[in-house]
C-alpha cells in the first residue's frame, strides 16, 4: 500500500483532540502528517509545525489557504487528505471546501454545527465522490466488532431491549468559568451547536447502540438538563427510545456524574442472550445465554471471532483501547482510499463511519432538544 499524505486543520500546541488524532493516524505506519493549518494564528499554526517536524513552507495560517495551495501540488507531494480537528463550528467550512478541492476528508465528531450544515455536507460528499470518514473511536474497538457480528449472525436472537450508557463527571464543577479550554468551547453554543453533553458524548452512546445492533433509532422521550450554574447548553440527560425493530431501549449520559472518568457501555438483551460491554474494561465482552453458563470473550482469546481477531494489533491479554480505536478507522479509511488510487470502485459498506452517521448523529441532537422542551414527549428521528 502506498503511504498516505495527511493535512491536519486545528490539534496545534495545547490540543488534546490534535494529539489524539496524530498518534492514532501513525500506528499502523499508512499515514505521515505533512501539513497543517494547526492555528488560525499563522506563528502559532509555524510554531505547532516546527514542533511536529514539518517544513515551514507546509505550516499555513487558515485552511483556506492550506486547501489552494496544497491543490497547487503535485499528486505525489500534496496531501491526499484533510483530518479536522477543530471545535464543532469549524468542522463543515474546510471540510465542504476541502471535498470541493478534490481531497478527501477525516472528520472529529458531531460531523457539523447545525442539522442543515449536516445535509449539506452529504450532497457535497455525493456530488465529489470523495471519501469521507467521521471518527466514532469507540467502533473500532476489537469487542465492538465482535459483538456487532454476534447480533448480525442472530446468535442473540431476536433484539428486544438496549441500555446505553455514556457518564463523565469533568463538568461537576464549573471548570469553564476558570477558563479550561475544553470547557468553554463545549458550552458555547456559537461554538458547540445545540447540544453540549448531548453532543459530545451523547452522539457517541447513540452511534454505538445502532453500530452494534444494526438498528436504528425511530422514537425517543428526553430530557436534558444544564446542571451547571449559569450554563446555556446540557450536561445531563436521560433517554427512553423506540429502535425501528420494535426493540425498547434507554440512554442515560452526563458530564455531572461526580467521579466517573469515562463511562461508556452498553447492555443489548435478546431472545437466545445477551451482550455486556464497557469501555473502561475494553478487552471484555461478556455474554450470557438462555440455556448455557456466561461466557467472557476478549480480544485474541480462544473461541473469539474473526470479525474481532482483524482490528487485534498485539497479543492477547495486553489492553487495546482509546488511541487504538482511533487508528482503527484511520487504517481502514488509507485502505479504502488506496483501494480507490488502485483504480476500484468505492465500498458501499465501508469500515468506517460515514457522513451518515453524522447526520444520524445530528437528527439525534436536535430530536433530543426539541423532546426535552416538549416536557420529555415522544419525537420521530
Amino acid at each position: 500500500m502506498t503511504r498516505l499524505k495527511m493535512g491536519m486543520i486545528g490539534g496545534g500546541i495545547g490540543s488534546f483532540i490534535g494529539d489524539v488524532h496524530r498518534k492514532a493516524a501513525s500506528i499502523d505506519g499508512m499515514i505521515d502528517l505533512v501539513c497543517g493549518a494547526f492555528s488560525s494564528s499563522e506563528e502559532k499554526s509555524i510554531a505547532s509545525a516546527e514542533a511536529l517536524g514539518i517544513p515551514k513552507q507546509r505550516a499555513y495560517g487558515s485552511f483556506e489557504q492550506m486547501i489552494i495551495e496544497e491543490a497547487k501540488l503535485t499528486e505525489g507531494e500534496r496531501m491526499d487528505f484533510v483530518a479536522i480537528v477543530t471545535p464543532n463550528h469549524m468542522h463543515f467550512p474546510p471540510a465542504k471546501m476541502a471535498l470541493e478541492h478534490g481531497f478527501n476528508v477525516i472528520c472529529d465528531k458531531p460531523m457539523t454545527l447545525t442539522l442543515d450544515e449536516a445535509i449539506e455536507l452529504e450532497k457535497i460528499v455525493q456530488a465529489t465522490g470523495k471519501v469521507f470518514a467521521l471518527t466514532h473511536n469507540y467502533t473500532g474497538y476489537p469487542m465492538v466488532k465482535q459483538a456487532k457480528a454476534m447480533i448480525a449472525k442472530r446468535d442473540l436472537g431476536a433484539l428486544r431491549k438496549i441500555n446505553v450508557q455514556y457518564l463523565q463527571g469533568w463538568l461537576a464543577t464549573s471548570v469553564e468559568k476558570t477558563g479550561q479550554k475544553q470547557a468553554v468551547w463545549r458550552m458555547n453554543p456559537k461554538k458547540s451547536g445545540i447540544g453540549g453533553a448531548l453532543g459530545d458524548i451523547g452522539t457517541h452512546a447513540e452511534n454505538l447502540a445502532e453500530y452494534i445492533t444494526g438498528i436504528q433509532i425511530e422514537e425517543l422521550a428526553a430530557d436534558v438538563t444544564a446542571f451547571g450554574e449559569g450554563r446555556i447548553l446540557d450536561d445531563d440527560g436521560n433517554i427512553l427510545l423506540r429502535f425501528e425493530n420494535g426493540a425498547k431501549g434507554t440512554m442515560t449520559f452526563s458530564q455531572i456524574a461526580t467521579g466517573e472518568e469515562n463511562n461508556l457501555g452498553i447492555k443489548v438483551y435478546g431472545t437466545k442472550g445477551s451482550i455486556e460491554w464497557y469501555q473502561e474494561n475494553p478487552n471484555e465482552l461478556v455474554v450470557r445465554w438462555v440455556d448455557k453458563p456466561k461466557q467472557i470473550f476478549t480480544p485474541g482469546g480462544n473461541g473469539g471471532y474473526p470479525e474481532a481477531s482483524e482490528y487485534v494489533r498485539i497479543p492477547a491479554g495486553h489492553p487495546e483501547g482509546y488511541l487504538e480505536g482511533f487508528a482503527t478507522i484511520y487504517r481502514s479509511f488509507a485502505k479504502e482510499l488506496n483501494q480507490i488510487k488502485a483504480g476500484n470502485t468505492p465500498s458501499v459498506l465501508p469500515d468506517f463511519p460515514t457522513v451518515k452517521d453524522g447526520i444520524r448523529g445530528m437528527k439525534f441532537i436536535y430530536a433530543a432538544v426539541e423532546s426535552s422542551k416538549q416536557n420529555a414527549s415522544w419525537i420521530k428521528i
